[in-house]
């Protein structure tokens, strides 16, 4: 493209030169280059979460624009197991105020031992780190879903999560 607008606006100055000298042809210049016509072009990078990802760079939850109202809709498969209400368990344990709160530490719900001696405290980061594939984030745990592999739709779970423990 940057070729053909280079050819183009020499074919304009010739066609002015042209016209200055009252139809006669100008001399000619001797022949560009390829070099002095079309420059290397330097591409630029744009980084973008999923470019990251592809250079396998740790993501940063930060740096998606996350949407809670599209992560409620992530969060329909995660209901089988797990609601918002405080002390009510499920096949999962309730996920009530989960931001900011220590793994393993749900009143009445059984953990394995992996999480309960995680040390781990949820955060936004973390949630989304481990909701890509939480048993290999976390071998050992009884949290037997795959995960969210969609890093958008992961990073709009996670803010759905943040949102419900406000």
């Amino acid at each position: 493209m940057k070729r053909n607008f280079l050819m183009g606006a020499a074919a304009l100055a010739s066609l002015a030169t042209l016209s200055a000298c009252g139809g006669e042809p100008a001399q000619e210049a001797p022949a560009a280059t390829v070099a002095e016509a079309d420059p290397p072009v330097t591409p630029v990078v744009v980084e973008t979460p999923a470019a990251a990802a592809a250079a396998g760079a740790k993501l940063e939850y930060a740096s998606f624009t996350a949407d809670a109202a599209a992560g409620e809709k992530v969060f329909a498969s995660c209901r089988t197991c797990h609601v918002f209400d405080e002390g009510v368990n499920r096949v999962g344990p309730s996920l009530h105020k989960i931001v900011g709160r220590t793994a393993g530490q749900s009143p009445g719900y059984k953990y394995s031992d992996a999480n309960k001696n995680s040390g781990i405290v949820w955060s936004p980061q973390i949630l989304f780190e481990y909701l890509k594939a939480p048993q290999a984030y976390m071998p050992g745990t009884k949290m037997s879903y795959p995960g969210v592999k969609d890093d958008q739709k992961r990073a709009d779970l996670v803010a759905y999560l943040e949102a419900q423990s406000k």
